[in-house]
């Protein structure tokens, strides 16, 4: 990976202000991958000032222009795909596979997607005598995480450029290098100047004064409830438009005649994927308690069998953390479980077999932990590492509540047996953003986001596309009859 040594501002690539740099490590070893400008408040200033500078004039593209764009993107990242993913896979530890289907295919499929919603939407609706017209919000600040670095910032920037706004984006400085690629793809599809602007730095100094600025007109951010809480705190002085993608802590409900098989297949990938580091990981498994011992045994069956090692190695299935801090909370975790829980597979402890160069990365072992109340810290907190906790319920019912007794509301799942209309019916029980039926798969058309500390708004989709709309009526004079 080659070091950034500028900002993306006003379409040119400028040093920071402030001259300093971030590390960035690769999770694998541990070891120094890159270094990024940590930019400064001044840096957020110019980027807010090219970003409305730009906005008058991209606001009023057309839709074919912004439509050209977004798929020019798209074309762009396909190009790039291995070096994406290879990045994303050093910096988060996303599996190789994974990394290329998931950082970067989903990435691909939002600016598609995007363009597709735009194409199929009206901004102007005749009501009455009133003539209703969407335009775009103004100028957007993307606060984006480091667990799907390039997907978020898609979920973020496409929407801005199809409403005709302009953007300011943040990415995390654990894994900021998948930024500075789309904005040279931007660059070469003919973006204008201002309409995307990339400003890395700490959250505290650069994320603050974005959150803040006065001519940010929407914040959107994915992270955790206590950033997104700051955030809010500090965007609600202006009185300015926030989205919020924050944690969660999502229920996997096995019906009592479900394919145990099939369930439990689909229990694990939902858990384990992007080794656990995803917002929307079923991390509870909610089992009936008479299928408790057969559960078990399947879990440790198929969680047991996963390999754990370096996220460039095709055959690997989980690799290491994010960063060493992540790495630690989830073995503080582990550490904590309460008494009368049983590790199934894993648990705190180092990963053993790693060769001699990934004993210095971020890993944790794949971890099953069993007989658990849902009223423990292990049950009620977002873990976000390879770690899933098994629950029991009696009843249907009892297992609505349990999966509702949280603090947060972003995902869910239900497996019932060959009838979906008996999965459906359970699902529409939960308090939650979205359900996986009978294994049905992630839809980048579908709205995205939470109930209670799960966030604020949409992503994705015509849902999240309004979300950076303004809605304006036209009061026009009744005709004589």
């Amino acid at each position: 990976m080659n070091d950034r040594h500028e900002l993306y501002i006003g379409g040119k690539w400028v040093p920071s202000s402030g001259g300093g740099t971030i590390d960035v490590l690769e999770a694998a070893t541990g070891q120094l991958l890159a270094r990024v400008p940590a930019g400064t408040e001044s840096d957020v200033d110019d980027a807010v000032a090219a970003a409305r500078s730009a906005f008058g004039e991209w606001s009023q593209s057309t839709i074919a222009e912004r439509v050209r764009v977004l798929r020019q993107i798209a074309d762009g990242l396909v190009e790039r795909e291995t070096e994406l993913a290879e990045m994303m896979a050093r910096e988060v530890g996303t599996p190789i596979a994974r990394s290329r289907t998931v950082q970067v295919g989903l990435g691909v499929t939002i600016f598609r997607s995007m363009a597709d919603t735009l194409e199929g939407i009206s901004l102007e609706e005749r009501r009455g005598t009133s003539l209703i017209i969407k335009v775009g919000i103004g100028v957007v600040g993307a606060i984006t995480p480091w667990n799907y670095p390039l997907y978020q910032l898609a979920a973020k920037v496409a929407p801005a450029i199809a409403a005709g706004c302009t953007t300011v984006v943040k990415p995390s400085s654990v894994a900021p290098l998948a930024a500075f690629v789309v904005a040279e793809i931007a660059h070469s599809a003919g973006l204008p100047p201002g309409v995307l602007n990339i400003v890395t730095g700490a959250g505290g100094r650069v994320g603050e004064r974005l959150a803040g600025h006065p001519d940010v007109d929407l914040v959107s951010l994915t992270g955790s409830t206590s950033a997104g809480a700051r955030v809010g705190q500090v965007a609600a002085a202006g009185i300015k438009k926030v989205t919020l993608e924050l944690g969660g802590k999502s229920a996997f409900i096995v019906a009592p005649d479900a394919d145990l098989d099939a369930a439990i297949t689909a229990a694990v990938r939902g858990c384990y994927v992007n080794n656990g580091q995803t917002c929307t990981a079923t991390t509870r498994l909610l089992v009936p308690a008479e299928r408790i011992d057969e559960v078990e045994k399947k879990l440790v069956e198929l969680v047991g069998s996963q390999t754990v090692g370096d996220p460039l190695d095709e055959s690997v299935d989980i690799g290491p953390m994010a960063s060493q801090e992540q790495q630690q909370s989830v073995l503080k975790h582990l550490a904590e479980v309460p008494q009368g829980a049983v590790f199934l597979v894993g648990g705190p402890g180092d990963v053993q077999g790693l060769d001699a160069d990934l004993r210095s990365g971020f890993f944790v072992r794949p971890t099953v932990v069993s007989r658990v109340d849902n009223t423990s810290a292990i049950a009620r907190e977002e873990v976000f590492g390879p770690v899933l906790t098994v629950i029991t319920y009696d009843g249907i019912d009892d297992a609505v509540e349990i999966a509702n007794d949280s603090d947060y509301g972003l995902s869910g799942a239900v497996f019932a047996g060959d009838d979906d209309d008996a999965a459906i019916a359970i699902a529409r029980r939960l308090r939650t953003g979205q359900v996986s039926v009978n294994g049905g798969r992630f839809n980048a058309a579908a709205p995205f986001g939470g109930f209670k500390k799960s966030g604020i708004g949409r992503e994705l989709g015509p849902d999240g596309l309004d979300e950076y709309f303004e809605t304006v009526s036209l009061q026009l004079p009744a005709k004589a009859t």
